[in-house]
């Protein structure tokens, strides 16, 4: 595409050239002869005055060689016989007979070429008798064409000078077209070969820029559907965790025996395969896929979801022997979060109790509705975790059988979604305590203008 521009104007500028230099060089050519036969006649008009007084040989030989033309012997003066007289030629002659006379008969001034180079000028001159003289004039080849060839020349140059610059505007222009459509190409096969982060600077022309803007749009919706997908199968993949926990839990109480075994065995494979699924999902995640939470568009009921995951965990609670305590939930708490994402991050940090803590520990699920925010408070019994910011961190090495480290990336995903965090720290029954911030919107608490001041300044106790 470059090189056809370039070729198109190298055309196009190369034909206007010829039309306007060669039509130019042609009107200078022919007023080079004009100025050269309009000089002559003014020398020969020189000599007029003095034929029209005298016809004398002597005389006039004496003007003659008097003018410029004379003294350049490029003059001569043909005078016709008067009064039975000889003819009288005077300077030196280069026209023939035959045109001098045909000057004579015609009474107007001709010009003739010479055989030699040149050309001459004939002015008829009328004598005081009413005869006719001729005034002959010589002019060269050389002021004919005087300042012809400069002029081509320049004219030359000057179209040289056109045509190059023609072209290097022409490729630059080109290349200010072609270089965004190459970068487009690039970033389409870069993308192809599958690096995400391929991207086109949105610059070029009005249309190339509207394409880069749609390849652009089009990659990060491509990034975001991959990592919306893998998000999706470590999210599933992780909530088979909890009917894995029920069954683990379930078939070590089948006692001894082959049957219990592979009952076990199988357990423990399929929890593996599963781990392996979400650990192989984390480590694909795009970096740029972000939180993704339940959004503000969805909301559901806290109470009611927490009511339901413990009426489900609560059965396995009673065969362990745990005790369990609940509250703040007898009454209504909005959340701006989905209600499958609340509940994956619930059925997470109850999992995380079963899973950690030995038979028998106690522990507590706790409601607060803070006005801008509500605190889900998760706490057990047990031993505690020597190291919450290592348990807070996205994922781990994968060197432990039947963790991930996603099952607080969950949590957290879903608190950060709505602008809260998440926090562990010790509890009131002397074991963990998983604190889960969750922001309100302003449509979850009815409009509330003072939502944000609030947020900012419990966070700034709280630090």
């Amino acid at each position: 595409m470059r090189w056809a521009l370039v070729k198109v104007c190298l055309a196009v500028t190369a034909m206007v050239v010829v039309a306007f230099a060669v039509p130019l060089g042609l009107v200078v050519q022919e007023m080079a002869r004009d100025r050269a036969f309009s000089n002559a006649e003014r020398q020969a008009a020189t000599i007029g005055p003095t034929l029209s007084i005298t016809t004398d040989p002597g005389q006039l030989r004496k003007a003659v060689e008097s003018t410029q033309m004379g003294a350049a012997q490029r003059m001569a003066v043909h005078v016709p016989s008067i009064g039975g007289g000889a003819p009288v030629e005077i300077g030196t002659t280069r026209a023939g007979a035959h045109a001098v006379e045909e000057t004579r008969r015609m009474g107007r001034a001709m010009t003739a070429r010479l055989a030699g180079g040149g050309s001459t000028l004939l002015q008829p001159t009328a004598l005081g008798s009413g005869d006719i003289a001729v005034v002959e004039i010589f002019v060269p080849e050389s002021e004919v064409s005087n300042g012809v060839a400069t002029a081509w020349v320049v004219l030359a140059g000057v179209g040289l000078a056109l045509i190059v610059g023609s072209v290097a505007v022409a490729d630059r222009l080109g290349a200010r077209l072609v270089r965004p459509a190459e970068r487009l190409a690039d970033a389409a096969h870069q993308l192809g070969e599958g690096r995400l982060g391929a991207r086109v600077p949105e610059d070029g022309p009005k249309e190339l820029r509207s394409a880069a803007v749609a390849f652009n749009s089009m990659a990060d919706q491509v990034v975001e559907l991959l990592a919306n997908e893998r998000e999706l199968a470590a999210d599933l993949s992780h909530r088979l965790r909890t009917p894995l926990t029920v069954l683990r839990l379930n078939a070590a109480s089948l006692g001894d025996g082959p049957a219990a075994e592979q009952t076990r065995a199988a357990v423990e494979q399929l929890e593996r395969e599963v781990d392996t699924i979400i650990r192989t999902a984390r480590e694909q995640r795009a970096p740029a896929s972000g939180a993704a939470g339940g959004g503000g568009g969805a909301g559901c009921d806290a109470s009611e979801v927490i009511r339901d995951r413990m009426a489900f965990w609560s059965a396995l609670a009673e065969d362990e022997g745990r005790e369990v305590r609940l509250a703040g939930v007898d009454r209504t708490v909005r959340l701006p979060v989905a209600r499958p994402e609340l509940a994956a991050a619930l059925d997470a940090l109850l999992g995380n109790v079963f899973r950690h803590t030995p038979e028998g520990t106690p522990f507590a699920v706790d409601v607060h509705d803070a006005g801008d925010a509500v605190i889900v408070l998760v706490s057990d019994a047990g031993a505690g975790i020597a190291d919450p910011d290592a348990a807070l961190r996205r994922g781990n090495d994968g060197g432990r059988d039947g963790s991930t480290g996603l099952g607080l990336d969950i949590v957290r995903r879903v608190a950060e979604s709505t602008g809260g965090d998440v926090r562990i720290g010790r509890s009131m029954l002397g074991g963990t305590e998983v604190r889960v911030w969750i922001a309100l919107d302003d449509r979850a608490r009815g409009g509330s203008g003072g939502v944000r001041t609030r947020r900012v300044s419990r966070r700034k106790r709280r630090g």
